[in-house]
């Protein structure tokens, strides 16, 4: 009954209007008003600061600050195979495996398109037929920045607006094509290994989510914003920084089909953390 409440009252809620406000209060700088959120976060969900760069949780200037902190060099090592596939972010494996007739497992009895996680671009989403995903999703207590599972160079960046869902695992079993619905930014990179895409999904109260070649993605008009790199597209070496949530959510990985095979111990449930070998890539 409790859980059926939650999802209910996710669709009544202002859900953007929460999450701005959610936004203004994670960049405010006053110390009586950050310091005690961010101790009180850090409490709450038991966040590790010893494998921060910076360890004092009220030396950050806001909230989303401490939110995307650095870590420690050597913090989140690189799985040493050059044709592992690695994995994006620290999290929980809430799905992978094959993208079976254009759709993505979601949990529980529930799929959604791959069109329309895409941005409803038919080109895009042609690439992916038959490929692979995997969906990582993000706790409030992990590291938030969002790394780059193999090297690769931007040839896309889509922005689709959408509903703000939370994205825990309740309401994944609950709503109808969740990730296809919820805000997001969607990346594609050519790689020497066919296609990728790096899909963030916003979710409810997630304030913002940035690129590290676009900076704030979030356009004003709430429409569906696609741009094309050219000449001057950015190249990201494997395992690099390529973006980070403002307050939690999920990455989706893709693959075109015959260049992926994910770790058989993967499944959904798996810890995992950013830098770890989710699978080996193919020729």
């Amino acid at each position: 009954m409790r859980e059926r409440l939650f999802i209910i009252t996710q669709y009544l809620l202002p859900q953007h209007l929460i999450s701005r406000l959610a936004g203004c209060l994670a960049n405010c700088t006053w110390a009586w008003v950050k310091n005690p959120f961010i101790t009180w976060f850090v409490k709450r969900y038991d966040v590790d600061m010893r494998e921060a760069e910076q360890t004092d949780p009220t030396a950050f200037a806001c909230f989303n600050d401490f939110f995307t902190r650095a870590l420690k060099p050597g913090a989140r090592p690189l799985d040493p195979q050059a044709d592992s596939i690695l994995c994006p972010a620290d999290g929980t494996i809430s799905q992978l495996g094959k993208i079976e007739h254009g759709r993505i497992f979601q949990a529980k009895g529930q799929s959604f398109s791959v069109l329309e996680l895409l941005g409803g671009h038919a080109e895009h989403a042609a690439l992916f037929q038959g490929g692979e995903f995997a969906t990582v999703y993000l706790s409030p207590k992990d590291y938030h920045r969002v790394h780059m599972p193999t090297g690769g160079t931007l040839t896309d960046m889509v922005y689709v607006p959408g509903k703000l869902f939370s994205v825990n695992q309740a309401t994944a079993e609950n709503v109808p094509e969740l990730f296809a619905r919820n805000e997001r930014v969607v990346c594609l990179f050519e790689t020497t290994h066919g296609p990728m895409a790096v899909v963030l999904v916003g979710a409810m109260i997630v304030a913002s989510v940035e690129t590290v070649w676009a900076g704030l993605v979030a356009p004003p008009t709430r429409q569906l914003k696609s741009e094309r790199y050219g000449q001057a597209a950015p190249a990201l070496e494997r395992g690099a920084e390529m973006g980070r949530f403002k307050l939690g959510s999920t990455a989706i990985i893709l693959f075109g089909p015959g260049h992926a095979a994910w770790d058989p111990a993967m499944c959904a449930g798996s810890a995992v953390s950013m830098g770890q070998a989710l699978g080996k890539l193919l020729d």
